[in-house]
């Protein structure tokens, strides 16, 4: 089912910088009325309040929170549209036993899926008073299939995957739409350090949008997502393979 921004009030998370300033920028494009860009620091959301004035509604939080989040879902009722954007990358690399990889898991764990499901808790009940609405997660092409170099991420993302089949057939009879986003190396600060050619975070979002107003409940907005997109809806086993043979 298609769902048009015109006119949709949306909340994007993490909405300072990389994909998540590009998403903002491209819903205020596609005619959402008004975008309330979610940040930990309100100061780092000026250059979105500067080029699109009362549209864009700076909101402080941190979705690790919960004051926070129960402040933002009364700060914001009017929401239709949310864009769990948030995402944090903590350790890649080192060996299996390397301690970091449990320590920064669970911070990543904490961020990319716990943030994502008491953000998507929190606003069920708005979006369900109006009209039903749509929740878009930020996931991974690394939902799909573990990338040995960033291990505990591509669980956190997997964790995110599997959330949002739940959360699309748990808000189906309130009318929620669920949206997966599946991207591959977007050129954010983020994915600065991973070995693989880059999208722009504009041209991702610009693809996000167009895959939410055409109802594509999973979306895959850079060339390296498409193809890996199709691998996986092929056969599951050989795109682990592929990956596998890719980080040897």
């Amino acid at each position: 089912m298609s769902y048009p921004i015109k006119g949709k009030t949306a909340l994007v998370t993490g909405a300072n910088r990389g994909i998540g300033e590009a998403i903002v920028d491209a819903l205020i494009k596609a005619g959402a009325s008004k975008v309330y860009a979610a940040a930990r620091n309100t100061k780092d959301l000026a250059p979105l309040t500067a080029r699109h004035g009362s549209r864009v509604v700076a909101l402080q939080l941190d979705v690790t929170q919960p004051a926070q989040i129960a402040a933002a879902a009364q700060a914001a009722p009017d929401v239709q549209l949310l864009v769990n954007n948030a995402g944090y990358a903590g350790h890649s690399g080192g060996a299996f036993t390397d301690a970091q990889w449990l320590a920064e898991g669970r911070k990543e764990m904490e961020v990319n899926y716990f943030g994502v499901f008491a953000l998507s808790q929190a606003f069920a009940p708005i979006l369900g008073k109006n009209g039903g609405g749509a929740i878009v997660n930020i996931a991974s092409v690394a939902s799909l299939v573990s990338f040995a170099l960033f291990a505990s991420y591509s669980a956190s993302k997997a964790a995110v995957h599997s959330l949002t089949q739940a959360t699309r057939a748990l808000l189906k009879g309130q009318g929620t739409q669920v949206f997966g986003v599946y991207p591959g190396p977007i050129d954010t600060r983020m994915a600065a350090d991973v070995p693989f050619e880059k999208t722009s975070p504009a041209a991702a979002a610009q693809a996000i949008v167009a895959g939410i107003e055409a109802g594509q409940e999973e979306i895959f907005p850079d060339p390296m997502s498409v193809n890996m997109g199709a691998a996986w809806l092929a056969g599951p086993k050989e795109l682990e393979r592929q990956v596998s043979t890719m980080a040897g």
